[in-house]
């Protein structure tokens, strides 16, 4: 997350470019600014933790953070804000890049934020689930040098040791005790040597491509540390070691400069046998430095375990497996969306809002089997209401139900409709298309289809 004035200009004459196709699946998440992409890899799901930009900033505008989860990386369930700069009582703003990290049945998260007595400072907070919600841990910064105190990452060896690495433009560790709450030790400034992290050409001051952002990691007994590298604009690199503390040896750069946004912030993970990219851009209508929007790239490492160049791409991955329709599906369960937002939802967790005509959403991959006879849906509305259309593959593809959606009485006051479905099977993307007057229609918490009765022989 680069902290610098001169970058306004670089901003706006991104600005200018315009958006990604409206059906592609990158950025994964299009009802706000998300940015700093943290995945983590728990119980057989992905959690994406990423900061969130403001709407309209033209500075680094962020209150909190957000989390998102999936189990086949292409339909994402927005879970929420688990955790705000206010929640630490020490701090006055700034919820900037963070990491998550599970230990001991407990979910451990380290951010950076601005202390009110001044300077950015690394903070902890702790939770029972992983979707929070976070307290602080401790009541006071975890750590703090005075120097760019920011972007930590935070890794668990194998021998139980922990570590903790952030920094711009200096790159710091300690290692955390067993607690994931305190360290041993001194705070140990990592030397950014040439060899360790390249060489930046014309800027005798900073010798080294090392920015910020650093992402930390092992892979085949390989220690990975990939980072933000070579200024304005921001490209990601990654340097090598056989040691989780070092000496790192430059290896080159994984994504090119590209995109609306003069900053960039990596995470990689393997996630049911795939290796994934996470970054992020200005790639949204609106898009800039300032209202970034995370995507993701599948990739796979070299014989050798380095990286192949991975560029950005309005497409982004491939699903793992198929969504069920016949379970409970919460309506915040999204590959695309055009023209609705997410909120808390009355009956606990989010649910789908500022619904109007024509506005939709896209779940990819979903199996049908043998056929589909009818549709539930969870609504609320304080208007007159309107319809659910049900299309296969496109927002005006098959149409194979609609669900008519009445007054509620308000907009957290839900109930339960149902339409017959015909023509549903198999493997298909579902548009859920919403249609009815003007302003706001209603709001949708969760949804379900219900199979087509048979008969058995035996």
């Amino acid at each position: 997350m680069k902290k610098a004035s001169y970058i306004m200009a670089f901003s706006l004459a991104f600005a200018l470019v315009s958006p990604v196709a409206c059906h592609a699946d990158n950025p994964v998440v299009q009802t706000l600014y998300t940015t700093d992409p943290a995945p983590m890899v728990y119980n057989g799901t992905c959690y994406l933790y990423t900061g969130h930009d403001e709407d309209g900033s033209t500075w680094y505008t962020m209150k909190d953070w957000r989390c998102y989860s999936s189990t086949d990386m292409v339909n994402w369930t927005d879970n929420g804000s688990p955790l705000a700069y206010n929640t630490f009582s020490w701090a006055k703003g700034d919820a900037w890049a963070g990491q998550c990290i599970p230990r001991n049945g407990k979910f451990y998260y380290y951010v950076p934020v601005t202390q009110k007595s001044g300077g950015m400072a690394i903070g902890v907070a702790v939770s029972n689930s992983p979707t929070g919600p976070f307290v602080d841990a401790l009541g006071h910064p975890l750590a703090y040098t005075g120097t760019g105190d920011i972007d930590p990452t935070v890794f668990i060896d194998n021998d139980g040791q922990a570590y903790l690495y952030w920094g711009n433009p200096n790159l710091y560790y300690v290692k955390l005790n067993q607690d994931m709450i305190s360290y041993s030790g001194k705070i140990v400034q990592v030397p950014l040597t040439t060899a360790g992290f390249g060489v930046r050409k014309g800027n005798s001051s900073r010798p080294t491509l090392y920015e910020e952002g650093p992402w930390f990691y092992k892979r085949n007994g390989m220690y990975y540390m990939v980072y933000a590298a070579g200024g304005i604009p921001e490209y990601i690199s990654y340097s090598t070691s056989k040691s989780p503390t070092g000496p790192w040896y430059y290896k080159g750069v994984i994504m090119p400069s590209q995109g609306r946004s003069f900053t960039n912030h990596p995470g990689v993970i393997d996630f049911k046998g795939n290796s994934y990219f996470f970054y992020h851009n200005g790639a949204l209508p609106g898009g800039s430095g300032f209202t970034r929007s995370v995507c993701i790239e599948q990739f796979k490492y070299n014989a050798d375990g380095t990286f192949p160049t991975i560029n950005m791409t309005t497409t982004g991955v491939s699903g793992i497996g198929n969504l069920n329709p016949y379970t409970q599906n919460e309506a915040e369960t999204i590959c695309w969306e055009s023209n609705v937002k997410t909120e808390k939802c009355s009956e606990g967790g989010m649910d789908v809002c500022n619904i109007q005509n024509n506005s939709w959403i896209k779940v990819k991959g979903v199996n049908f089997d043998s056929g589909a006879a009818s549709f539930n849906a969870r609504v609320a509305s304080a208007t007159n209401g309107g319809n659910i259309e049900l299309h296969l593959d496109s927002p005006s593809g098959t149409l194979i139900g609609t669900c008519h959606v009445n007054s509620t009485g308000g907009w957290q006051s839900w109930v339960t409709n149902s339409c017959n479905v015909s023509g549903a099977k198999g493997i298909h993307d579902l548009y859920l298309k919403f249609t009815g007057g003007n302003g706001y229609l209603f709001n949708v918490n969760w949804w379900k289809f219900n199979g087509t009765k048979t008969v058995s022989t035996r």
